[in-house]
């Protein structure tokens, strides 16, 4: 029995906020797993320091199913993003141990690889639909297959998904929340205009993403997926706020636009009906922000029996440890559509040296034993933690909109 004798929390921030679980068994093998939370991390390092990790101390590492089942079922108070991550990063530590014991990667004890690799999508984005057009054409350049797009708002200050960077978009970027303006009547109008343009200078052979960023009310997705129809997005991604569910229904009838949505979501709980109903088309829910590799694949098995396949999210609050652990995922399932990539800055790489790496639009795991993927805590210390909100949306008129 590979006994977990000893874990603890890692929080680093090599450009941004990452927090870290390592665990390590009485044999000295050590897993680790991702439990960052944009914008809260320090709540999820508080959940695992103080009320997870004084209950793994003795318990066997094999038994993953069960000791995902005691800290869900265990705690009363289930399901929420800090819980969630915070089971997600023990789940993918001891998957890295399991994998590191068996001398395997761990898409391999997940039944094997269902593909030669794994399709991601970059972010081409820019202030003028020239500027997001001329990014996407070096993502072309770089053998991507599947780019988002996304450009600013003429009228508008800032837009979301339009970064300075055009390699690493990073919104938590300030000590208290920025507020932002936005008028979707305006985004509206730019956003098919864009699509039209990318078309006749990306050809056909790309695949073309747009993300709405939950700022639409259905009636209004439904108008925006009509006017996209003709340029035939790979998907319209979080066109409305999924809290309540049945809202997709109205979507649905509207447009023929396939529709994504999931990475704020923690359980299958949070998408049983988007899926039953087939009100989407791809579920976008990620390995830390659910409760980990366990149970994503078990919302990945739901999905499959009514055609549902995987987006999953991929930004950069999610940190290489989740990005390993999202590979072996999409490599071993059936109905995985397509991986969100963002690339990390140097620093960041360097904090969690790993064994993927991207060929031709496509991401691989690698073989190396478990996730493949660890974390260098003599680099990661030199990053102390730095507060970092995200920012909030207000209309032109002052009031609150979803962000």
């Amino acid at each position: 029995m590979p006994k977990i004798t000893a874990a603890k929390v890692i929080v680093t921030c090599p450009g941004r906020n990452f927090v870290t679980l390592k665990i390590e068994t009485a044999d000295g093998v050590t897993g680790v797993g991702d439990a960052t939370l944009n914008g809260r991390e320090l709540a999820v390092a508080s959940y695992l320091t103080d009320h997870v990790i004084p209950c793994l101390i003795g318990r066997d590492a094999h038994r993953i199913e069960d000791i995902w089942q005691y800290l869900y079922r265990g705690a009363y108070w289930r399901r929420g993003p800090v819980t969630m991550s915070a089971i997600a990063a023990v789940d993918m530590a001891l998957w890295d141990i399991k994998g590191k014991i068996a001398g395997l990667p761990v898409y391999q004890l997940l039944g094997g690889a269902c593909r030669s690799g794994v399709m991601v999508y970059g972010h081409a984005n820019g202030e003028t639909i020239e500027d997001t057009i001329a990014a996407a054409r070096d993502y072309v350049a770089q053998g991507y297959k599947a780019i988002r797009l996304q450009t600013g708002v003429p009228g508008m200050a800032g837009t979301y998904g339009v970064s300075k960077d055009k390699l690493f978009y990073e919104p938590a970027d300030s000590d208290l929340p920025k507020e932002t303006a936005w008028s979707t009547e305006k985004y509206m109008r730019v956003v098919p205009e864009l699509f039209a343009a990318a078309r006749e200078a990306l050809g056909w052979d790309v695949h073309l993403l747009h993300d709405a960023h939950h700022r639409l009310t259905p009636i209004e997705a439904g108008r925006l997926g009509r006017d996209l129809e003709p340029w035939r997005p790979f998907w319209l991604e979080d066109a409305t706020p999924a809290e309540n569910q049945e809202r997709f229904r109205l979507i649905r009838q509207h447009t023929t636009t396939p529709l994504a949505v999931g990475e704020v979501f923690n359980s299958v709980w949070d998408c049983k009906q988007l899926i039953e109903e087939q009100l989407i088309d791809y579920i976008r829910a990620t390995v830390v922000h659910a409760g980990g590799i366990t149970h994503l694949r078990r919302i990945a098995s739901l999905a499959d029996l009514y055609g549902v396949r995987t987006g999953c999210h991929g930004a950069t609050d999610l940190s290489p440890v989740t990005m390993a652990a999202a590979l072996h995922f999409d490599l071993s399932i059936p109905n995985f559509g397509v991986q969100e990539y963002m690339r990390h800055t140097a620093e960041t790489d360097a904090v969690f040296p790993h064994a993927y790496s991207f060929a031709a639009g496509d991401l691989h795991p690698g073989d190396a034993p478990g996730l493949g993927v660890d974390i260098d805590e003599a680099a990661a210390a030199r990053f102390p933690y730095r507060r970092a909100y995200l920012p909030v949306a207000r209309r032109e008129d002052g009031s609150m909109h979803d962000w």
